[in-house]
Parts: structure tokens; sequence; C-alpha cells
């Protein structure tokens, strides 16, 4: 059965177990832009506790908008704010050096759509993980599609996510496990073994 997955801002890694196992994932790229939703928005883990990095989009509820049109804006450093979080937070992780030139690239490149950059981060993040999932996108927007499962709400900054297990986390020691934060959190701690880790846990 295929998957239907919200592309959003380097995603969670309960997004990611769903890539990993299944080998064919619907992209929803055909519905409303929603606010206060992981679409601009990721958890990483700080050296103070969970921290949230946001990417600012021209957006007014009033006139409300396709996920397609939604526009960055770019007169805010947003990329350089992001990356220096990222610095800050994972830059004793073991293996945040292994893909740093990668990832840097994406903050290098301007962007005029926040989709855009979010379909070219999960494509490099799959390139970097090797992962053989393969997308397609949707063409209209079902409130109940009937030929996949829906994974959507997995976007929705108050959903829990997975039950996942714990792994080693920079500031674990200080503030505890910290679950289901963005993919780069899983991907700097655990490095060529993040692939296994999402492959072993429970879509529930």
């Amino acid at each position: 059965m295929k998957a239907l997955i919200t592309p959003t801002l380097f995603s969670n890694i309960s997004t990611f177990v769903v890539i990993v196992q299944h080998k064919h994932v619907i992209l929803e790229v055909s519905g409303n832009y929603q606010k206060q939703t992981f679409r601009n928005r990721a958890n990483i883990y700080g050296a103070n506790g969970l921290l949230q990095v946001n990417l600012p989009v021209i957006y007014s509820q009033k006139e409300r908008k396709g996920y397609k049109e939604v526009t960055i804006f770019n007169q805010d450093k947003w990329q350089t704010h992001i990356w220096k979080s990222l610095e800050s937070a994972y830059k004793t992780s073991p293996f945040f050096e292994y893909y740093e030139d990668d990832l840097k690239e994406l903050f290098n490149t301007k962007f005029e759509n926040i989709l855009d950059f979010n379909l070219k981060s999960l494509e490099v993040l799959c390139e970097l993980l090797q992962i053989e999932t393969t997308f397609s996108k949707t063409e209209t927007f079902e409130k109940l599609p009937k030929n996949s499962l829906d994974f959507r709400h997995l976007a929705n900054r108050k959903s829990q996510g997975f039950n996942l297990e714990p792994y080693t986390q920079v500031f674990g020691l200080k503030h505890g496990f910290i679950s289901n934060l963005s993919i780069l959190d899983l991907l700097f701690n655990e490095g060529t073994n993040t692939v296994t880790y999402l492959e072993s846990q429970q879509l529930q």
C-alpha cells in the first residue's frame, strides 16, 4: 500500500519511518497551506533542550493560499539563522562533519517557495541516506484518500508521532531523551545507522 505524507521542514523522524517502510510515498502538495505546522518549522535538540527553528513565510490567514503558492520571506536571513542553530546544536555530534558539506548547500541556494525548499531538502536527505523509496505528488486534494495510507497528520505540531525507541543524543544526559525530533537529529547522532533504526520502528 502507498503512503501519503506532507512534505515538511526537515521532516520529523516518524515521517521518515513512513518513508523508509514503504516502497512508494505520495507527497501532498495540493492542499492549502496551514500555519502552526511543521511545514515551516522543525524541532531540534539544543544545549537548553527542545529548540524550534523556523522558516519565515509570507502568508496571511485572511488570504488563504495553496501550499505551492506560499513564498519565503527572504529578507530575513533565515538560512544563516537555521544553519547557526544546527551548528550550535550538533557540531559535537558524531556525524555532523560527515554530512555538513552536503546539507550546507541547501543554505547557500536561494529558494522562492517553501514547498520547493522542503522538496529539495527531502531529496538531499534521501540521497544521503540512500533511501530507495519512490515518490510521486498529488494532483488534487482528497480529504479521505482512497488508495493510500494517510500519514499527513504527522505534519501537525500537536502530533506526538510514533512510539520511537530512544537513541543517544548529544545533550541526552543533561535533558533526557526527546522523541520525534527532526530527522537531522537522528542523522547527526546515528549517521550510517539511521536507516536501520528507521526500519526497526513500529508504525503506531
